[in-house]
C-alpha cells in the first residue's frame, strides 16, 4: 500500500513539474499581422490616383492600433532635380488640416482654464470689431459664426503679414453672412481669428505656442509654418496642373492664414498627430469630445463639424474624424477611425487633385 501511495505521489509530482516547466517557458509571440495584401491594394489605389491627376509627388502613411504599418513616398518632391519623396521628412502644404492641428491649442488652453469657447471672441481679441450679433469662439471654430471665406483671388495672396493681427485686416470690417448659429459657411478667415484668440488667451505668439505646446511634445519634427521667404529644408517644390500639363505653382505667401491653412508637414508627422488624438493622453477625453463632436444649428441640423475636426461615417458605417486640405500646390487628406484605430495621411505637391475617397478606400484595406 505504501509503495502504491508513493507511486501515485511520484506521478502527481511529475505532472506538477511538467505544468511548472510549461508555465515558466517563454511563450512564443503571436504572429504579426501580415499587411502585404492591404499594402499592395493601397499602392495600386495611389498609383491610379497619381496617374489620373498627373501628380508629381505624394506620400502616404497608415497606422493601425497605434503602430505605423505602411509609409511610402511616390514620385518626386523636385521634378527637375529628381529628388524623391520621403514620407518621413518631405514637407507638403497641408492646407486646412492646419485647422485640426490648431484645434489642439484650443484644447490645451481649455484644459488650463485660459480659454472659454462659449465667450465672445472680444474676450481674447478686444480690438476685433463687434458685429450686429455677438460671436463666440466655438461658433468661429465651427464655421457657424458667419465670417466670410476667400473672395476672388485672395487665396493667391503674395503679401507677407508679419503678425496675426495684421492678417485680420483682410476681413475684420466685413459684415457677418448670417446670424451666428443659424447656418454653416466654411471660413478659413475664421481661423485667422482663432489664432488671434490663442494669442490673447495664452499671452504668446501663435507660431511659438504651436511649436512649444503641440509640435514638440508630439514629436512632429517635420511640421512648421510655410514661411515663403525662408529656405526650409525638405520642403517640396509645388506644382499646379493646367491645360498644358504640370508646371511650377505660382508664388503665394500663406502668412495671412497660419492657423487656417499655413502649415507644411510630412505624412508621418500627421500619423504622430493622429496617435496623440486617437485616445486620451495628450488631451483629456472630454476635451477630445468637445473638439470632435459636431455642432448643432439653431434649427437642430448637424454640421458634421466640431472645432477643427470634421466627422462622418464611411460607406460601411464606420465613424471617422479628420480633415482635408487644399492649397496652391498641395492637396491633403487626413482621416482617423477611432473605433477601428486606423489613421491615414495622404499628402501631395500638386493642385488640383481629386482624391475621390481614396483615403477611405485605403483605410478600409487595413481594417480587416
Amino acid at each position: 500500500m505504501r509503495n502504491q501511495t508513493m507511486s501515485i505521489m511520484r506521478v502527481f509530482y511529475f505532472l506538477f513539474l511538467l505544468v511548472f516547466i510549461f508555465a515558466c517557458k517563454p511563450q512564443a509571440e503571436q504572429p504579426a499581422v501580415n499587411y502585404d495584401t492591404a499594402i499592395s491594394n493601397a499602392r495600386a489605389i495611389v498609383d491610379t490616383l497619381m496617374t489620373e491627376n498627373q501628380t508629381p509627388g505624394m506620400a502616404v502613411a497608415v497606422s493601425v492600433g497605434g503602430k505605423l504599418v505602411w509609409s511610402e513616398g511616390f514620385g518626386y518632391s523636385d521634378v527637375e532635380n529628381q529628388v524623391k519623396v520621403n514620407p518621413k521628412t518631405t514637407m507638403f502644404r497641408i492646407g486646412s488640416v492646419s485647422k485640426t492641428l490648431t484645434a489642439s491649442a484650443i484644447g490645451l488652453l481649455m484644459e488650463q482654464g485660459k480659454l472659454d469657447v462659449s465667450q465672445p471672441v472680444q474676450t481674447y481679441v478686444p480690438d476685433f470689431p463687434e458685429k450686429r450679433y455677438p460671436i463666440t469662439v466655438k461658433q468661429v471654430a465651427g464655421h457657424i459664426a458667419g465670417i466670410r471665406h476667400y473672395r476672388g483671388r485672395e487665396m493667391m495672396s503674395d503679401v507677407y503679414y508679419p503678425t496675426v493681427d495684421e492678417g485680420l485686416i483682410i476681413f475684420r470690417d466685413d459684415s457677418l453672412l448670417f446670424e451666428p448659429g443659424t447656418d454653416y459657411s466654411y471660413s478659413s478667415y475664421g481661423w485667422n481669428l482663432i489664432s488671434a484668440v490663442i494669442e490673447g488667451a495664452s499671452g504668446e505668439e501663435f507660431l511659438s505656442y504651436m511649436q512649444k505646446n503641440v509640435f514638440d511634445p508630439i514629436g512632429m519634427e517635420n511640421t512648421t509654418a510655410d514661411i515663403a521667404i525662408n529656405e526650409i529644408a525638405n520642403r517640396t517644390n509645388f506644382y499646379v496642373r493646367g491645360d498644358t500639363g504640370v508646371v511650377d505653382a505660382p508664388y503665394v505667401d500663406n502668412s495671412y492664414k497660419w492657423a487656417g491653412g499655413g502649415f507644411v508637414g510630412s505624412a508621418e508627422d500627421l500619423i504622430l498627430f493622429g496617435h496623440a488624438h486617437m485616445k486620451p493622453g495628450f488631451l483629456k477625453i472630454e476635451t477630445l469630445e468637445a473638439l470632435q463632436t459636431t455642432q448643432i444649428l439653431a434649427n437642430g441640423d448637424s454640421t458634421n463639424y466640431g472645432m477643427g475636426w470634421r466627422s462622418g461615417v464611411d460607406n460601411e458605417g464606420n465613424f471617422l474624424v479628420g480633415h482635408s486640405g487644399g492649397s496652391v500646390g498641395g492637396i491633403t487628406q487626413f482621416v482617423t477611425f477611432p473605433e477601428k484605430r486606423v489613421i491615414v495621411a495622404m499628402v501631395s505637391n500638386c493642385s488640383p487633385l481629386r482624391y475621390n475617397g481614396a483615403q477611405i478606400r485605403i483605410a478600409q484595406q487595413f481594417m480587416d
